[in-house]
């Protein structure tokens, strides 16, 4: 079956640009210091307090919710199923793996080598996850993202039984559980690699959306399909790893997302990268700002707020029937 392309015309484009402008901004000024915009601009320890601690926090959720919804829709196309992602299908545990290993090896290991070992960590778990999922039945498509849970359970079950014995159960549960509280000016920064991959993935879009259509046809159509798993793994790997590192597991976002804006848009991959990126971006802002005010002045983890409004979006995606079905 060929890809659907649905156009959105620019009007609700523009309308989504001020929607994430006007979170940006929002989130810029929640917190518990308070700072108001005049204050930005006459304030000294205003400016200081956003620069420092309100800006890199904002940039980061951006970042974190655009390369998590686009490392989810690379996802969904190696595994031609709509209900994987990396924080489900083991890709996250496995980054969550080799962090421990780094930390059990290496403790004093840069968070750039911590990053790196998560990498290929993760890109094992994905291509064995991967290698056995292109295995089973396509005619039933559920088993695909149940063999996922169970893949990411056994692997998670690794990571705790090890950090068990290591005693260090504390820093496991922190590298699982997403929050921004902690990200600052200097502590931020590689996020910026998830960037370069959601350019990596406008740039072979054309090819992943090729990949959709399954190996036989794609390859008669002249793809190197193996060439293209390979980039799509290392996407998937890269921005799930720097997530898991700086941030923590956040789940859903490369669920819900794509399949929403494949709702909205069709399957064509290159229209749909600047809404996906923009959405999971977002939504990520949203429970980021929902979890500094729902116990100010104390925080809730932007991971547990999603874990919420994740699952309820969710369970939309599955009892509501496509509108073009």
């Amino acid at each position: 079956m060929m890809p659907v392309e649905r156009p959105v015309g620019r009007p609700v484009g523009a309308a989504a640009l001020l929607v994430l402008a006007g979170l940006f901004i929002t989130s810029l000024f929640v917190g518990v210091g308070e700072v108001s915009l005049r204050d930005a601009f006459t304030d000294p320890d205003a400016l200081y307090l956003i620069a420092a601690s309100r800006l890199p926090r904002t940039l980061a959720a951006v970042l974190t919710g655009a390369g998590l919804a686009i490392a989810g829709l690379v996802m969904q196309t190696l595994a031609r199923n709509r209900f994987v992602e990396p924080t489900t299908a083991g890709t996250g545990q496995s980054a969550a793996l080799g962090i421990l290993l780094v930390t059990l090896l290496m403790p004093s290991a840069s968070i750039a080598t911590k990053t790196l070992v998560a990498s290929v960590t993760a890109l094992a778990g994905t291509s064995l996850f991967l290698s056995i999922a292109h295995r089973l039945p396509p005619t039933q498509p559920f088993l695909v993202p149940l063999f996922g849970l169970v893949y990411g359970g056994v692997v998670g079950a690794a990571v705790t039984f090890v950090a068990w014995h290591a005693d260090l159960l504390q820093f496991v549960e922190i590298w699982t559980s997403g929050e921004f509280s902690g990200v600052l000016r200097g502590r931020y920064e590689l996020l910026w690699v998830s960037a370069a991959m959601l350019a990596a993935t406008w740039i072979f879009a054309d090819r992943f959306t090729l990949m959709s259509l399954g190996r036989d046809v794609s390859v008669g159509l002249g793809l190197d399909y193996a060439r293209m798993m390979q980039i799509g793994l290392v996407i998937i790997s890269v921005v799930t790893a720097l997530t898991v590192v700086i941030v923590g597991l956040i789940p859903f976002v490369g669920l819900v997302v794509p399949n929403m804006v494949s709702r909205l848009m069709g399957d064509n991959m290159r229209s749909a990268i600047p809404w996906v990126a923009g959405s999971g971006a977002a939504l990520v802002l949203v429970c980021d700002i929902i979890g500094r005010l729902l116990r100010f002045p104390y925080e809730i983890p932007v991971g547990t707020v999603l874990g919420v409004v994740g699952a309820a979006a969710f369970l939309w995606l599955l009892f509501r029937r496509p509108a073009h079905a």
